[in-house]
């Protein structure tokens, strides 16, 4: 397939020579050598001996390429090629950066460390949408989040102006959905995403396997969208997995990659020239972008085919470096650094709004999301109600006869009551912040806020949720059950729940802000609980004949305090019957064992009333320590991703 070429392939010859001839001090970005190293361990944590070895694997290998502003380049190449590396290279966004090595340049300058978040867009291969929010509501927070000092008015003429660009003005108040409820199609939430970094008016867009998961008909309308944006003065980079053949037209330049190596990098007709003097030309009939992969990849399937394709990989490279098509990439670098005058650096069009106010409108995003889930909100606030309806149908009515069980009965209650709040409070941070989380992965590292604040959205977020649950609950088994009748107790019970139902939803946020899987959180918080129950409460083996070493854990448990205060609460001057005529003297002497509360707290909780405002004051202690303790996790979070 030497020669002339396809005519669509001379038209895209000839638009990408016009767009250089008309862009002279065009925006550029111009990749130097750039090499990525990772250190990974040999064996798995199992086998000790392995485990201790690392070995040096190499994810990029002195890669370089120009691109200019107006042009569209489609990097390509098998998994595990390299593709997604390099575009966190040019983005800044590599962790360990200490193994990397090579220049990146925009406009001629090297850019500072906290300029790259702030000059590129960047697009993710997954789609991090809020399910329950509506198109237009998802744009106009994330335009909220990024412009503070334009009105509301400016604002919806930015959204709509982006919702047009995009082709998606006919369904902005369409839902955006889920994989559990109907949405948006994956290709309209694609274009959500990209929509999201158009609002701050980026130069350069980075897109990793924008059309992952879409049909090829979505597929091709993605690429078709990315290239008119291309050719709107920006540049577009995407990673692209195997693409059909009426794309080839659309790209003005395209990359190959191989094993961290770029194999080829110009435009489609210097492709088509290269591979065919290199003895390798498309078939007719053939999609020039899957042969050239396949040509290009390294089977290791087995030993000798892997030598065999890597060998082959190696003469396309080095012809690559030798050609004169690489020799321009590296002369346009050196002409872009040695310009006399420079274009600005493109950044984005972004007025950082304050952190008060960011923290209102993620807290408004997030209640406007979370209102739209009816079951949701049904269960956060009946959660704790259909518990209590369980443990009202199985004690009844509280007696205060010892024989009938007065002292047995009030116990299992009160254990309860400590040990289930936190549960309820773990299965809602479990089941509603891991995509809080997620979103805010993603846009925390764009620059509109830090992870941190999202969480204390929603902390503020799910208090008031908290309350009216637990008061729902507190009112009815206080009341049914029938403890102690007095408002100013039934006040106190309904604090230390509340206190409890909370630590237990801030335990699990300290846990989301270390652990990235919910599964594994979960599980650790029910164990930490159980655990806290039985060290901490004295209701399974008192405090006092407990070993030295848990005596002492019990100190750090909010159990502790939670269970001494209802304790106190429901005991403190209540007395006790014991049995009637029938009861067997036996009987009498076993059950009859207090006659007051009072002794009851003396004997199994001692010290309790006089600790009574100290272990209130100390479990709602809790509460501001834990919360500073998660934001303190999601801080030290976003510090590593931001560093990635």
């Amino acid at each position: 397939m030497s020669g002339r070429g396809p005519p669509a392939l001379e038209r895209s010859g000839r638009r990408t020579g016009e767009a250089k001839a008309a862009a002279q001090a065009s925006d550029s970005i111009s990749v130097r050598g750039v090499s990525y190293t990772v250190r990974e361990r040999v064996g798995p944590w199992w086998n000790v001996s392995l485990y201790h070895k690392k070995w040096t694997r190499q994810i990029l290998k002195d890669v370089s390429f120009h691109i200019e502003s107006g042009q569209i380049m489609g990097i390509l190449g098998n998994s595990g090629s390299g593709k997604t590396t390099l575009l966190d290279a040019i983005s800044g966004r590599l962790g360990h950066k200490d193994n990397f090595l090579g220049e990146v340049y925009v406009n001629g300058r090297q850019l500072k460390k906290e300029q790259f978040r702030d000059c590129f867009s960047y697009v993710p291969q997954s789609d991090t949408l809020l399910s329950f929010l509506t198109i237009q509501e998802s744009l106009t927070y994330t335009a909220l989040l990024t412009l503070q000092k334009c009105s509301d008015d400016f604002i919806k003429k930015k959204v709509d102006a982006v919702m047009a660009e995009l082709s998606l003005s006919h369904i902005a108040d369409k839902i955006i959905g889920s994989r559990i409820f109907v949405g948006i199609s994956g290709g309209e939430r694609r274009r959500v995403s990209i929509a999201a970094q158009l609002l701050q008016d980026p130069k350069v867009m980075l897109l990793d396997e924008p059309t992952t998961g879409l049909d090829c008909l979505t597929a091709n309308q993605i690429v078709s969208l990315l290239s008119e944006l291309a050719h709107r003065d920006r540049i577009v980079i995407i990673t692209i997995h195997q693409p059909r053949s009426e794309l080839f037209r659309l790209f003005d330049k395209i990359a190959i990659m191989s094993f961290g190596e770029m194999v080829f990098c110009g435009n489609p007709m210097e492709m088509i020239t290269f591979f065919s003097d290199c003895g390798y030309s498309c078939p007719e009939q053939s999609n020039p972008f899957d042969f050239y992969v396949d040509l290009t990849s390294v089977d290791t399937r087995s030993k000798e085919r892997e030598l065999e394709t890597y060998s082959r990989v190696q003469v396309i490279v080095s012809a690559y470096k030798n050609s004169e098509i690489f020799s321009k990439v590296q002369a346009a670098i050196e002409r872009t650094k040695c310009m006399k005058e420079l274009p600005p650096i493109p950044f984005k069009n972004k007025d950082s709004p304050s952190a008060i106010y960011k923290l209102w409108i993620l807290l408004r995003r997030t209640t406007r999301n979370f209102s739209r889930d009816k079951m949701g909100i049904i269960m956060r606030l009946l959660q704790n109600l259909l518990f209590g309806l369980f443990v009202a149908f199985f004690l009844l009515r509280l007696r205060n006869d010892l024989v009938k069980g007065a002292v047995q009965d009030r116990v299992g209650l009160v254990y309860q009551c400590v040990s289930a709040p936190p549960y309820t409070g773990m299965l809602n941070a479990v089941a509603l912040f891991p995509p809080l989380r997620a979103i805010s992965d993603q846009e925390s590292k764009d620059g509109l806020y830090k992870k941190w604040q999202m969480l204390l959205a929603y902390i503020v977020h799910f208090l008031p949720f908290s309350v009216i649950s637990v008061a729902i609950f507190s009112t009815f088994i206080y009341w049914t059950a029938g403890l102690y009748p007095d408002a100013s107790r039934f006040g106190v019970f309904f604090a230390v729940v509340l206190a409890s139902h909370v630590i237990g939803e801030l335990l699990t946020l300290v846990m989301l802000g270390v652990v990235q899987n919910p599964n594994i959180v979960q599980s650790g918080v029910v164990l930490l609980n159980s655990a806290g129950v039985i060290v901490g409460t004295g209701l399974v083996r008192t405090i006092e004949e407990m070993p030295t070493p848990f005596k002492i854990l019990s100190y750090v448990t909010f159990q502790k305090y939670s269970s001494e205060v209802l304790i106190v609460n429901e005991f403190y001057g209540l007395n006790f019957t014991c049995g009637g005529a029938n009861s067997s003297t036996a009987t009498n002497a076993a059950a009859c064992v207090f006659s007051h509360g009072i002794q009851f707290i003396e004997k199994n909780f001692p010290g309790a009333l006089s600790r009574f405002t100290t272990d209130f004051l100390i479990l709602y202690a809790f509460l501001p320590g834990l919360a500073i303790i998660a934001i303190l996790s999601f801080k030290v979070r976003d510090g590593i991703l931001g560093r990635q």
